[in-house]
Order: structure tokens, then sequence, then C-alpha cells
């Protein structure tokens, strides 16, 4: 089968929920990948983040293959011999006392929600049903009913109704506004410390701080989604730690397995997590012993090949360069870490066919919020390769007219 065939193949048996860019991928290595055709390009979407440490790395592969090889999925029901490891090596890297584990950054998510309104009845004492937590505008938290009961985007929410009570929605970046939107019944403050989705949008210097702060004293918990922003991307360990902030709450995914397996988690104290008793949450595939084994070999290479700070190093130097370049195009650069969005001018149209024109020049990156090409490379990325992508990048955001 071609491209072409590849293509219609998936237009007619799937649903019509993406739009992907017309290319069909067949292998990966590091930062690179290969279409069907032996085309070879740099990766600088990461897969939303989930392969910071690269495609097939070859310390969590062979992790996979040998958990393949012995035990795979036991469900709850008992225990396995890679899940309290996993979750002891997670609890001690992050500072949290315990995890839970769960597949989907989604789920996760929904974990927390759970845990968080619990925790509001039964230890902050907010009457029955009365639990609020506060978001951010341009959020995003996933996809099921509940989080796009709170998602500011219209298209996220259109026809899914009816939705979920008990979310405030209040703008990103202004702590004034969380401020004032806190009552007596307010749970806990849900938020992204960078949002991806919503465009790679930084909040002002010390806005996670503010609001942690705020957190702290009304008894309010703090939960930061790290689920993209988290596990190096962008430049430490988690972009909170930029505030030097530690959530009450924290749910990852995506990089925590390195993309070879779903594999989510939310991080809190004894007190947050002891809400939970048996039969009150779960999940089949949670925790089970092939998505641990591979959790397990995802953060040894975080931690051993360094990737935070190289991420911290090539980020800054990356964002410098594609500052460099004077094009009329580009109506800003913001990141942090290897995270970055170049926002088009609306004048020159959206994003996507500047992305259509890195793909013809061997660069895979995928726009965001309509107007904003987001470059998010795997943390192994080389610098050589990022400089011969800046020249590339360069090709495509300099019109010909303006060239000329």
């Amino acid at each position: 089968m071609n491209t072409s065939e590849y293509i219609a193949q998936v237009d007619r048996f799937s649903a019509h929920n993406y739009h992907p860019l017309p290319i069909v991928l067949t292998r990966g290595e590091g930062a690179w990948v290969w279409d069907i055709d032996g085309n070879k390009y740099l990766d600088c979407l990461a897969a939303y983040s989930a392969v910071n440490q690269g495609h097939r790395h070859p310390k969590i592969l062979r992790a996979a293959l040998d958990q393949l090889e012995r035990l795979t999925l036991t469900s709850r029901a008992f225990h396995n011999d890679q899940m309290g490891p996993f979750l002891q090596e997670l609890c001690e890297l992050t500072g949290y006392d315990k995890a839970l584990p769960m597949n989907t950054g989604a789920e996760a998510v929904e974990t927390a929600i759970k845990a968080v309104r619990r925790w509001g009845y039964q230890v902050k004492g907010i009457p029955a049903d009365k639990a609020e937590i506060i978001v951010c505008a341009n959020n995003f938290h996933g996809r099921t009913t509940t989080i796009v009961s709170f998602s500011s985007e219209p298209s996220y929410r259109d026809g899914f109704g009816p939705f979920t009570p008990g979310f405030k929605l209040i703008p990103y970046g202004d702590a004034r506004a969380f401020e004032q939107a806190i009552t007596d019944n307010t749970a806990a403050f849900l938020v992204e410390p960078l949002q991806g989705e919503g465009g790679v949008l930084v909040p002002p210097d010390g806005y996670v701080a503010r609001t942690a702060e705020l957190c702290r004293d009304r008894n309010i918990l703090f939960v930061a989604d790290e689920i993209q922003t988290g596990l190096g991307r962008t430049g430490k360990l988690f972009c909170s730690d930029w505030d030097d902030v530690k959530p009450d709450v924290m749910v990852i995914g995506k990089a925590l397995s390195g993309g070879f397996y779903p594999v989510s988690a939310m991080l809190a104290s004894d007190e947050v997590m002891g809400v939970f008793k048996p039969g009150d949450h779960g999940s089949t595939f949670g925790g089970n012993p092939l998505g641990a084994a591979i959790g397990r070999a995802a953060l040894r290479v975080l931690v051993e090949e360094k990737l935070p700070e190289r991420a911290h190093e090539l980020g800054a130097w990356f964002m410098d360069q594609l500052r460099a370049i004077a094009s009329p195009v580009v109506k800003d650069i913001r990141g942090r870490g290897l995270m970055i969005g170049v926002e088009i001018d609306s004048s020159f149209g959206p994003a996507r066919p500047f992305c259509e024109g890195l793909q013809a020049r061997g660069i895979l990156a995928k726009e965001t919020h309509e107007s904003v090409v987001r470059f998010a490379p795997p943390l192994v990325v080389e610098k050589a390769d990022l400089e011969w992508a800046v020249g590339q990048i360069a090709e495509v955001l300099v019109p010909e007219m303006v060239r000329a």
C-alpha cells in the first residue's frame, strides 16, 4: 500500500476526530522517524511529549521485552513484582508519599478530581456535593465528559452535554482572578504550570508560586497537571520546579513510559491519598507489571541521561536561534526548555500550512490552537540536528517575497 491508500483506509474506517499531517510513519529511532517511502524526518512533536526519551530507547525496549516474556497483566486483584518497586522509585524521585498508577493522562486527572473532592468533604469539611474546583481558561486536561465540562474550547464541548457541575473557570495567569474566585467550598485549584495545547502559554513570573501560596493560606489543594510539561520537558524535572513549588497533588503520564505503553499516575501526600479505600477507585490495567517495568526503565533513563538538564541547555539555545530568524510571519516565540511555541501572525493565515512546509523539508511539527507551531523534539535530540532544523525552519518562516 502507498501513502494515499493508507490514509484512505483510515479515512474510511476511523472516526474523523483527528486532522493529522498527510504522512504515514513506519519506524522511529531517537529523535528521528521514517515514513513508508523511506523519507527521514526530525520529530519535533515527540508524540505530545510522550517520547521525551526518544523513539525506541534501547534500555526501555529491553525492559519491555524482558517483561513481555514473563508477565503482562494481573489486575489489582493480586500483587505483582514490578508495581511496588515502580511506585517506590517514582515516589523517591518526586518526593511524594504515594502514587496511584493509572494508564492515560485523562484517567490520572479524573483520579485527582475524585481525590480532591473527597478530601474536601472528609478533611476540609465542605458540605456534601458542594465542592468546587477552580480551573483556567484555555486548559487542556483530557477529553472525558467530566473534563470537557470545564473546558473553554467550544469544539471540545459542542454536543457533549449535559456537563458535570462543580468547576469554576477563571483567566489563566491571573493570580488576582484566582484569589477572587475562592470560596469556602473551594477544594482545589487544577492548573497547568505551562499550557501546551492552549498555545504554549507561559504564565507571568511568580504566578505559580503566588497561586500555590494562596492555596496554602486558604486550605485548598494545589493540583498541577504535568502530563505534558513534566518529566524533563521544560528543562526541569517538573515545570512547577521553575517556581520552587511542590504541588499538593500532581498528575503525570506520557513520558512516564517513554512512549512504549500508556502509563500515568496521581502523586499526593498520605493525607490526600488516604481518602481512597478498597473498592473506591481502580483500573484493571493500572499498575500492571508490563507498564510498571517500562515506567521504571523510563525513569532511569531520565535521570541517568540527565534529560531535564539537556532540555534546559538545548531549549535555551534553540529558542535563541528561532528568535534570531528575521521573519514578519512570527508574532511571538515562547516556551521553556524544549517546549517552544512559534505564534504565526494572523495576517499570514493559520499555522497549518507552515507545518506542511516543514514536513516537506524533513521536520514534523504540529499546529496547536490554530496559530501556533509547536517545537518539542525528544530530549535526546542532538544539537547538530537542531542546527540543521533551524535552517529549514528559517526557509519556511521567511516568505519568498521577503527573501527576494
